[in-house]
């Protein structure tokens, strides 16, 4: 009986499986990192930019949002939520991106340049201007269980809930909340915040204050 072994075809045979086991590896890995792009593309995250001026002045025309399509799979929608919705229908390619103001079930009402949700004058989070052009709720509009009201921080240069080339959107419209302007870094929630000027405000006033009592009492020392 002969004892030769053939050395050289088992080391081609274990590196023909090496090089298998690596490629195979790589394939799933590769693989693995499409299906986690997809899902966060699909259920996540997803990249969009603001088209014109009717979000000014928390957002400009061109920044590019970060929109967290998770969060409303958890909860709902919430008043002054900045969202990203595209209207079903609708021919054009881009998002429309506006803050939510009135919620499902509601009555909203604009008069006399201000907004009433159920008969209560609503105190603005964002700086914005007073409302010219009431539009549709210039007379009280009754929102149905899936609809939300929306309106753009540039209150009299923006197409929203008021016009009836948009309307209410529904609940099935959204496509999640702006989350990050990424070009400017910010959180959205956090921009152009009513309470922040009036921050800035007392601030200088204080400054002012100090100023004025620190004058006073280099006088009397003299």
């Amino acid at each position: 009986m002969s004892l030769d072994y053939d050395f050289d075809r088992a080391e081609r045979i274990e590196k023909r499986k090496k090089f298998f086991k690596k490629f195979f590896g790589w394939v799933l890995a590769l693989g693995a990192a499409i299906t986690l792009a997809w899902a966060i593309t699909t259920y996540a995250l997803e990249k969009t930019n603001m088209v014109g001026d009717s979000m000014e002045a928390t957002l400009s025309s061109g920044d590019t949002i970060l929109i967290n399509k998770l969060l409303y799979r958890i909860k709902s929608p919430e008043r002054f939520d900045v969202i990203v919705f595209k209207k079903d229908g609708k021919e054009h390619s881009y998002y429309s991106i506006k803050r939510i103001i009135g919620l499902p079930g509601e009555r909203v009402l604009i008069t006399g340049g201000k907004i009433y949700i159920d008969g209560v004058l609503l105190e603005d989070e964002a700086n914005v201007e007073d409302i010219m052009l009431p539009g549709l709720a210039g007379d009280e509009m009754v929102l149905d269980e899936d609809e939300y009201f929306v309106l753009g921080d540039n209150r009299n240069n923006s197409e929203d809930s008021r016009y009836f080339n948009v309307g209410n959107v529904f609940s099935d419209e959204i496509i999640g909340k702006a989350w990050l302007r990424i070009n400017r870094f910010g959180l959205i929630s956090k921009l152009n915040l009513k309470r922040d000027k009036e921050e800035t405000a007392d601030d200088a006033e204080e400054d002012a204050d100090n100023s004025s009592g620190s004058d006073d009492g280099k006088s009397t020392d003299k």
